[in-house]
């Protein structure tokens, strides 16, 4: 069961594979974009014990010649500080610009891995193998690599893409529900912004999706990635289409900061994000009250959190004051028009729309 996917874009396309028991597979796969012989696997303690050893396996059994770097897990160490920790390995055992970087992990894995990649030598080759359900849907596609600041989420960082992304839906069996959780927030998302039909069919099969039915899994993380990659290939750099894949990011990434990096999860925060979002677009005759209810709903079934933490108003305003998305001092919001649909927005007051949904909480 391997569906495969391509990220149109021009020289730098490359393929996506989503499937069930494809992870020894990734040697074969890489070799067929010609990946370099020389590689390093990034991943953390508890994945490298997991999957290390048929990752390098696969690898060694394709000719590749693997060495591992191991980091510390978690997002509080999505830091500059880690990624010396990466570029310290590669100088010692004489990496050059013909080695290539696998990322073997999460979030965190993949974009410090992707931003270790780009800036070595001034770029070398990486894949991705994503083993959480967030990665596998959102941060392994696209090319956003980059580290975390004290002051904000993700503000350093590059665009550069990987040579492959190799997505093997069998790991999430080993993923703590709460993780798991996080990663449907975003597959959510895709829906809210861009496919009423995936909205509707995560609904329909919910009871599918959380008993970890391969079949569901799959399709889930496909018509996601699908999603993201119709998106890159029109605004691979965040120029304006792309940005609506940051829906309840904004706000979501206030909650990150705010809350101390690993404490509330990304798709944690993105859930109440969302909601947040789609508070203000109800306020904006955008969406309907009913399709606010249903977001509640929708992530409330996957256990993810909706109700924004009790932060004061200005320390909202000023974490999201450093947001990307502020253009020339105004912040930007993305907003759902309906469900299955979205707009881009300056938002020219946020202390009165932000202070009206945080008094009144949005799901109840």
């Amino acid at each position: 069961m391997t569906e495969k996917l391509i990220v149109g874009l021009g020289q730098r396309s490359y393929p996506i594979w989503v499937g069930s028991g494809i992870l020894d597979g990734l040697g074969n796969a890489l070799q067929k974009v010609d990946f370099p012989q020389r590689v390093a696997v990034v991943t953390n303690q508890l994945v490298n014990r997991l999957y290390g050893e048929r990752v390098i396996a696969s690898l060694a059994e394709k000719g590749f010649s693997p060495t591992v770097i191991e980091l510390p897990d978690g997002e509080e160490f999505k830091t500059i500080q880690t990624l010396e920790m990466i570029f310290d390995k590669l100088i010692r055992q004489n990496f050059d610009r013909t080695s290539g970087l696998i990322a073997l992990g999460g979030g965190v894995i993949g974009d410090i891995t992707g931003f270790a990649a780009a800036t070595f030598l001034r770029g070398i080759p990486f894949a991705q193998a994503p083993t959480t359900l967030l990665s596998q849907v959102d941060s392994s596609v696209g090319g956003k690599t980059g580290v975390n600041h004290p002051l904000g989420k993700n503000l350093i960082g590059a665009f550069y893409q990987p040579m492959h992304v190799h997505i093997d839906v069998d790991t999430l069996q080993t993923l703590p529900s709460r993780e798991f959780s996080s990663g449907m927030a975003e597959v959510i998302k895709y829906g809210m912004i861009r496919d009423k039909g995936l909205f509707d069919w995560l609904f329909s099969e919910r009871e599918a999706l959380q008993s970890m039915a391969a079949g569901a899994l799959v399709q889930a993380v496909k018509r996601s990635c699908q999603i993201k990659a119709d998106v890159v290939e029109l605004d691979e750099k965040e120029d304006s289409l792309r940005a609506v894949l940051n829906y309840g990011h904004t706000f979501g990434h206030a909650v990150e900061t705010l809350s101390g990096y690993g404490q509330v999860k990304h798709g944690e925060a993105v859930a109440i994000g969302m909601v947040v979002a789609a508070a203000a677009s109800v306020s904006l005759n955008l969406c309907k009250p009913e399709d606010l209810r249903a977001l509640c709903s929708l992530l409330g079934s996957f256990g993810l959190p909706v109700a924004p933490p009790s932060f004061p108003l200005p320390d909202y305003l000023r974490a999201m004051g450093r947001d990307k998305k502020i253009k020339k001092g105004t912040l930007r919001l993305i907003l759902n028009q309906g469900i299955g649909g979205h707009e881009i927005r300056d938002i020219p007051d946020p202390e009165s729309l932000f202070r009206s949904i945080l008094e009144s909480p949005p799901c109840g």
